[in-house]
């Protein structure tokens, strides 16, 4: 079958099998993302989802909603694909949240599909023939894409630029164009074979647009392969890291009967040996604790205190996640913060950041009083949610280059994520992606939050419960890591920060400049018409 057999049959397919075809295209294309890495495939699939639109009704509005329609389909299969991960957190207490799995592991593919809806109907709107209207789907795909990673709190989670994370040399054009660049591209990249299947009169030179897409993606790889060569990694001297993955159960790091069993392990992975050369923390400047690290609230805890201080040598410091209590929290009425403690050697608190960006349904739940009265509770099971940080900010750590502390998912925000005028020296990411499981999810957040590295040009330092933990230079090599699912300890130098990247520069206006040159490429076009 040919090329444009195999196009017609997809434009000229309705009702259920239109349907399959849609979400079939959409689930393979989850295989570009982390840990697969398979990116060509959106060679294939991007083009079924553009066939899908030249095959939607001949109006202008049912041509809008038949492709919404199909935008939708293609996103559902995406998103399952993509996010069935989310369903292993509702069986960590099965008795409580297992009948809510199926909200998860489809609601959410359901409602994220939307964005893709939206931006494949807007991209009807104004379809044309010829290569142009790959233009028209990259513009309104994309802007659809930000919209999905900022309304209603943001969750960019596998936008399409993502498929560019590896090989390490395409990575490199996030500190170019930012993640909405990159998706834009990647969009018109991927489904430029599409324009192969057209009829001579309306494409006298079909394969134009998939040669200009091929250059393109041969430009990207140069760049970054001159990035990479250029900057070499290099290290902070006099800066000895080590970070400590326990790899608990959730069950168990959340019970606070286990406190005694969960410091003892944290005390004794740190103080490991790791060679014949290895003094244990003796060697260590730093020292990292993942997320929400203990049981209990630390500093209503003196005896935990004085086990971390008595672990702790001079000039070693303790960078940790926690619960922190709120000033105004009762028996009664418990608040707190999902928080990072720096931590002297002789256990005072040296500085506190609490997280900014909390996690739906995970940290808090919208109209929380409403459904709580309900007995609804979100993951963690804090009554009344977690209280969200004022603002993000760089903290100062003795010994160290002043450092911005990103818990859990605050790292995927590229853009966001650091404060402006406050460019830290390196990004610590503490998490607990034992949630999820050994799945792909926490392979994808690992991928996301090195992006937000290369993006940056700053060196990342992650300390993950059950994995990935890792030291990330500012090109995004990985110097040390440890893989999801074992317990043990990471020792490494610091990277150094390289110079602001261009993306920092001049942020989005390229892409917005791209925006607004597309669509009158595409008007143009339709005017001739």
């Amino acid at each position: 079958m040919t090329l444009i057999r195999i196009a017609h049959s997809i434009m000229l397919a309705s009702g259920w099998r239109r349907a399959a075809i849609a979400i079939v295209a959409g689930a393979l294309s989850a295989l570009a993302m982390a840990p697969f890495n398979a990116w060509p495939i959106l060679f294939v699939t991007f083009p079924v989802l553009v066939w899908l639109a030249d095959g939607s009704a001949a109006g202008r509005w049912s041509g809008a909603m038949a492709a919404a329609g199909a935008g939708w389909c293609f996103g559902f299969g995406f998103f399952v694909a993509g996010l069935y991960w989310t369903g292993y957190a509702f069986l960590v207490d099965a008795k409580t949240f297992a009948l809510l799995m199926p909200v998860a592991v489809a609601g959410l593919p359901a409602y994220l599909a939307l964005y893709t809806a939206l931006g494949l109907g807007a991209a009807r709107l104004i379809w044309v023939r010829g290569p142009e209207r790959l233009l028209a789907l990259s513009t309104m795909l994309t802007c659809a894409e930000w919209l999905r990673g900022h309304l209603l709190s943001g969750f960019p989670w596998n936008t399409f630029g993502y498929a560019f994370m590896q090989p390490l040399v395409l990575a490199q054009s996030v500190s170019l164009v930012g993640i909405w660049g990159l998706t834009f591209l990647a969009i018109a990249i991927f489904a430029s074979p599409a324009v192969l299947a057209d009829d001579p009169v309306d494409t006298p030179r079909p394969y134009r647009a998939l040669l200009i897409g091929l250059v393109i993606l041969a430009s990207l790889a140069g760049y970054g392969a001159v990035r990479l060569l250029t900057h070499p990694t290099t290290y902070v001297s006099g800066v000895n890291l080590r970070i400590m993955q326990p790899n608990l159960q959730q069950d168990e790091k959340f019970n606070y009967v286990a406190k005694d069993q969960v410091m003892a392990r944290y005390l004794r992975l740190s103080d490991r040996t790791t060679g014949p050369q290895s003094s244990g923390v003796r060697d260590v400047t730093h020292l990292i604790w993942p997320e929400s690290a203990f049981p209990f609230f630390l500093t209503r805890e003196p005896e935990a205190l004085a086990q971390i201080a008595n672990l702790l040598k001079p000039g070693t410091e303790l960078i940790t996640g926690a619960v922190r209590a709120a000033p105004s929290s009762t028996a009664q009425n418990p608040r707190a913060y999902n928080s990072v403690y720096v931590i002297d050697p002789d256990g005072s608190i040296h500085g506190i950041y609490d997280k900014v960006h909390l996690v739906p349904f995970g940290e808090y739940l919208p109209l929380q009083r409403i459904l709580e009265q309900f007995g609804l509770r979100q993951l963690t099971k804090m009554v009344g949610g977690f209280l969200a940080g004022d603002r993000r900010r760089a903290m100062d750590v003795p010994h160290a280059p002043k450092m911005l502390p990103l818990i859990c998912y605050e790292a995927i925000f590229l853009g966001n994520a650091v404060p402006q005028g406050e460019r830290p020296g390196w990004l610590v990411n503490v998490t607990n992606d034992g949630w999820f499981g050994i799945s792909t999810g926490p392979h994808q957040h690992f991928q996301q939050a090195r992006a937000l590295a290369i993006a940056e040009g700053l060196p990342l330092v992650r300390a993950a419960n059950t994995g990935i933990s890792a030291v990330v230079d500012p090109v995004g090599r990985i110097v040390n890591a440890l893989p999801l699912g074992v317990e043990g300890v990471l020792d490494s130098k610091l990277p150094n920060a390289i110079e602001p990247t261009y993306f920092l520069i001049v942020g989005d206006y390229p892409l917005v400049l791209s925006l607004i040159v597309s669509l009158f490429a595409v008007s143009r076009r339709r005017f001739r018409s």
